[in-house]
This record gives C-alpha cells, sequence and structure tokens, in this order.
C-alpha cells in the first residue's frame, strides 16, 4: 500500500486494551467490517491504519477515535452506518486550562447521578462519553447537532432545568423531522 494509503493517529494508553480486546478481538473486527489492516504500537497508542477504499479507512479511523474517546467497542462501531456521525466537543476550546474548571464542567454534564447525561442521551438518541478535556457524542446528524447545543449550554453555565426544556423541545423537533415534518415550518419536507 502506498503512503496515501495509511491513516495514522494516536490512543491513550488507557484505550489501548480497549482497542485491542480480548486476544485481539475488537481490532480484528473492526478490520474485517472496514476491510483495513490496523496496527496498534501497545507501548506508545501509536496507530496506523492501512485501507485500500477511502470510506473504509475513514470509518475505522472514526470507530478507532471513538474508542479513544471513551465510548465501548458496540457504541463505536454504530459508525460503520453513513448515517451515524461522531462529534467531539474539546472541552479546552471553552474553559480556562485549570483542573477545577474541567471538573466542575464535567460534572454539569454528567449531573447528579448522571441525570443530565442521561437526559441528553434519551431526548436526542445520541450517545455521549465525557472524558479527559473532551465530549464526544454518536449519533445521527440532526440528533448530534441538538446535544451538542445542549452540552454547550452547560458549559456556559445554563441552568439544567433550561437545558431540559430545550431538550425537551428539540425531542419533539427531532421526532416531526423522523416522520417528515418541520414543525417550525408546518411544512412536510
Amino acid at each position: 500500500m502506498s503512503e496515501k494509503n495509511i491513516i495514522y493517529l494516536n490512543v491513550p494508553l488507557d484505550r489501548v486494551g480497549v482497542l485491542i480486546g480480548k486476544k485481539g478481538e475488537v481490532k480484528s473486527m473492526i478490520e474485517k467490517l472496514t476491510s483495513t489492516k490496523i496496527e496498534v504500537d501497545s507501548s506508545t497508542g501509536a496507530v496506523k491504519i492501512l485501507f485500500d477504499d477511502m470510506l473504509n479507512g475513514m470509518k475505522a479511523r472514526e470507530i478507532v477515535r471513538a474508542i479513544a474517546l471513551g465510548f465501548n467497542p458496540q457504541k463505536a462501531l454504530k459508525l460503520l452506518s453513513d448515517e451515524y456521525m461522531l462529534e467531539v466537543i474539546d472541552l479546552s476550546e471553552y474553559l480556562p486550562d485549570k483542573e477545577e474548571e474541567y471538573r466542575r464542567v464535567k460534572g454539569r454534564i454528567i449531573g447528579r447521578k448522571g441525570k443530565a447525561w442521561k437526559k441528553i442521551e434519551e431526548y436526542t438518541d445520541t450517545m455521549l462519553e465525557v472524558y479527559r478535556k473532551t465530549v464526544a457524542v454518536i449519533g445521527k446528524y440532526e440528533n448530534v447537532k441538538s446535544a451538542k447545543k445542549a452540552v454547550l449550554m452547560l458549559i456556559r453555565g445554563a441552568p439544567h432545568p433550561t437545558v431540559f426544556r430545550f431538550l425537551k423541545r428539540e425531542q419533539a423537533r427531532l421526532m416531526a423531522l423522523e416522520r417528515g415534518y418541520y414543525h417550525e415550518f408546518g411544512q412536510e419536507v
């Protein structure tokens, strides 16, 4: 394979085992489902994805990125579908580089006993992961947009009840989109 058929990325060392899986089963499954070859240096976290088809290479990359961002392999494999996407919110773009700020904001996003996290997932039909200095979202495009907006509201300090009301409105809008109607304009799509 030529150099243009290789994607390089790094996986945090604490996620390398998840990417490889027991006896290499996760890595093998990703390779099989994407027709790629994945090489992992477990001492550095360096990953090399070799591919023939660009689309398969990109899908393998997104699945590996999702696992690196904290998703379990079953959730990351949703990215095999063209309907699903991965969105990453880098908290360092919104917060001063102070560990207590990251802890505070991650706590707001997770909520007491995971309530905020669960409501974002439930109302937007997405999957979230809060890992290190990122919040990652997997879902369909419109749903991911709504989940990201809710996360950004929490980062910017919006009260939880305000965010939950927004999510409830978004749930209705997303359901209307799914049925082929767009409520804001009262017209069929």
